[in-house]
């Protein structure tokens, strides 16, 4: 019973990586692609590329940790 809730807890986090990759992925692409149609300064795209490197490092830091708890829940 226990496991089964951690694993569906494992599950809500994958999908919550998932959501913020593809987000913040899409986010990104969209910023390169409007930002100099609207004349935005170049420090404004460097601050949404820092923004979305920060989103990636989250995702892999929270990743790690997916994958450390389901080595444990093996073992």
């Amino acid at each position: 019973m226990g496991q089964d809730t951690s694993e569906e807890a494992l599950a809500k986090k994958g999908r919550m990586v998932a959501l913020v990759i593809a987000g913040s992925m899409l986010f990104w692409i969209l910023a390169q692609w409007i930002g100099p149609q609207l004349g935005m300064p170049g420090r404004f795209a460097l601050l949404i590329d820092f923004a979305v490197l920060a989103a990636l490092v989250w995702s892999m830091v929270v990743t790690y940790q997916i994958w450390r708890a389901r080595q444990d829940t093996k073992g």
